[in-house]
């Protein structure tokens, strides 16, 4: 697999059947358009929300680089399925769709009088450019990693290859009828076919390495979706403006426009109390110590529900070669083991000495959990059974680093490895998540009572600091990140397949693979308790072998005025059925 350097913070695909827990007025979310109704909807009028980091640029969803990107498309940008409050795909782009009996092909019938927002017509023929483009040799050389999407269609590999130039995964039958086929029958049908479409004839004469340099990727009023909002104008890095498009297929949005603002997270709840803005939401937080503050606040409505991500803690296990990292390639066979973390229980001991629910309560003021699967804790596939727990516990870490012979042999309280040979880990992680950033000190203190000497690097700005780490020929030892999940399907392939350039901790295990494998693919899979089982297998390899500490969850705090009205929340989203969002005037 080839892969180029990206500078993105993820959205990638594991699901949750979790509902909205809460509101400030200790009704439902899912009320709060009863709740917050000031009368009949009212067309016009503007809202604006905050923003506590800009995006870094590119509305293309194919080669979007950061969440914030990722959220603001939503509302520009459009799938052929998405999801209701009980994670059950739903029509979308598509009215309806037809499963072949041997499970191997879905047909999709498309929307009457769907348009783009330059009115051209939207037809079958996007789905195949778009989904063609995902799987084509030079996607990933150009900076695209979406491949998830279209690795298990039907010839793939050898489409990928550049071994036939003829790309028979996505059939258009006619301009309303697009067919999806898959190499072996598929548990996940309508999960692969809910990318965002673009339009082919904006992009369709382009090579695939000019798509993320056209000013149709990057200039806002070059952008076109079929969503319900369309950019208009930018002032870059402070405020971005979207405005209603009036032949919306669903109906003309009710608002004439939503503005993101960019500020800075210190003054963003004093802009939310004043009216200055209208909501804070994905992928912007309410800071967890504010929220109980805001939540007593009549004029607020407050969403707290479980997120969909989690922080990491992760082990450079391996890394790639020189020669890899400049040619984008992928290669496991290639990976040269990082010495310096290449025993597990190392990695234990350093999981056992760090006091994860003391940064839930510290930090977060109790809004999150501890959790050490990579599968969303709220999903039907996650074990608590199968995952091994690793508890504050720092005699047990200093006995197991005893044990493997990594000890102080010259008096200075850091110990040496069992060489006897300096033991510094390089610890780096990107400014951008203020929870993040605090909790690397911490870190760094808690490693250091047990023995463990961490170099503690200076942070970078997130797109600099996503560079270096997709460069794996380097001295990084430990990095921080954080992963947004999706609600689609508890698969973690995306991150955590030996192949995914997501694979940060460049974790390469056969047998883990195969079980995501089993768990997607062949008639077993169409059963839910045989995914889970092996799910299950697999999560206790990963919490065995643990490429990765998973810090915690935290909550997904949110809010918004209630002079908007309309709200429609999902369990993972606020930004849904935006066009019928109003304002009280």
């Amino acid at each position: 697999m080839k892969f180029n350097k990206t500078y993105l913070f993820i959205s990638i695909l594991i699901g949750v059947t979790l509902f909205i827990s809460a509101c400030s007025d200790s009704t439902d979310a899912d009320n709060s358009e009863t709740t917050n109704s000031n009368g009949e909807p009212q067309q016009g009028g503007t809202v604006t929300g905050g923003l506590d980091t800009a995006p870094g640029g590119m509305f293309n969803p194919v080669f979007y680089t950061d969440l914030t990107e990722e959220k603001m498309l939503e509302l520009t940008h459009e799938s052929l399925v998405s999801q209701n409050e009980a994670l059950e795909f739903t029509p979308n782009l598509a009215s309806d769709w037809k499963i072949s009996d041997d499970n191997t092909e879905v047909t999709f019938t498309i929307q009457d009088g769907v348009t783009w927002h330059d009115g051209e017509a939207f037809t079958a023929e996007d789905v195949v450019f778009t989904y063609k483009t995902l799987a084509d040799p030079e996607y990933t050389a150009a900076g695209g990693l979406r491949t998830t999407f279209v690795q298990p269609l039907l010839n793939y590999e050898v489409y990928n290859a550049g071994e036939t130039d003829e790309f028979e995964a996505v059939t258009a039958e006619d301009e309303h009828t697009v067919t999806f086929k898959f190499e072996e029958a598929n548990a996940n049908m309508l999960y692969y076919a809910s990318f965002p479409i673009i339009p082919e004839h904006v992009f369709g004469e382009m090579e695939i390495s000019d798509i993320p340099k056209a000013q149709a990727s990057l200039e806002p009023s070059e952008i076109i979706g079929t969503g319900p909002f369309q950019f208009s104008e930018m002032v870059e890095r402070e405020q971005y403006v979207m405005t209603a498009y009036e032949d919306y297929w669903q109906g003309t949005p009710y608002l004439d426009k939503v503005v993101w603002k960019v500020v800075d997270q210190s003054i963003m709840i004093g802009l939310l109390e004043k009216g200055e803005l209208d909501f804070i939401a994905q992928p912007s937080n309410i800071p967890a110590p504010d929220f109980d503050s805001i939540a007593e606040n009549p004029s607020i409505t407050t969403i707290d529900q479980t997120d969909f991500g989690y922080q990491v803690l992760g082990f450079k296990v391996n890394k790639r070669t020189t020669e890899d990292v400049e040619n984008g390639v992928i290669n496991p066979d290639n990976w040269v083991e990082n010495e310096k973390l290449s025993n597990k229980n190392v990695r234990k001991a350093i999981a056992n000495a760090i006091n994860r629910e003391g940064i839930v309560q510290g930090l977060l003021s109790g809004h999150g959990e501890v959790i050490e699967s990579p599968i969303a804790q709220q999903f039907w596939a996650y074990d608590e059974e199968a995952v091994n727990h690793y508890s504050f516990d720092q005699e047990k870490a200093m006995g197991m680093l005893d044990e493997e012979g990594y000890v102080d042999v010259n008096d200075d309280g850091m110990r040496e490895d069992p060489e006897g040979n300096e033991w510094v880990l390089n610890m780096n992680y990107p400014t951008g998540n203020e929870i993040r950033e605090r909790v690397a000190p911490i870190i760094q203190e808690q490693l250091a009572e047990v023995g463990v000497n961490v170099n503690l690097r200076q942070p970078k700005e997130m797109s600099a600091y996503l560079e270096d780490i997709e460069n794996d020929n380097n001295d990084w030892d430990l990095y921080l990140i954080g992963w947004g999940l999706s609600s689609k399907d508890p698969d973690p392939s995306e991150l955590w397949s030996s192949k995914t350039p997501y694979n940060y901790s460049r974790w390469n295990n056969p047998e883990a693979d195969q079980l995501l494998i089993d768990a997607l693919e062949g008639e077993e899979a169409f059963d839910q308790d045989y995914r889970e089982k092996k799910y299950a297998e697999w999560q206790k390899i990963f919490t065995d072998e643990l490429p990765a500490v998973i810090l915690f969850a935290e909550k997904a705090l949110w809010g918004y005025n209630t002079r908007l009205n309309g709200v429609d929340p999902l369990p993972f989203t606020m930004y849904h059925n935006t066009h019928e969002w109003w304002v009280s005037k």
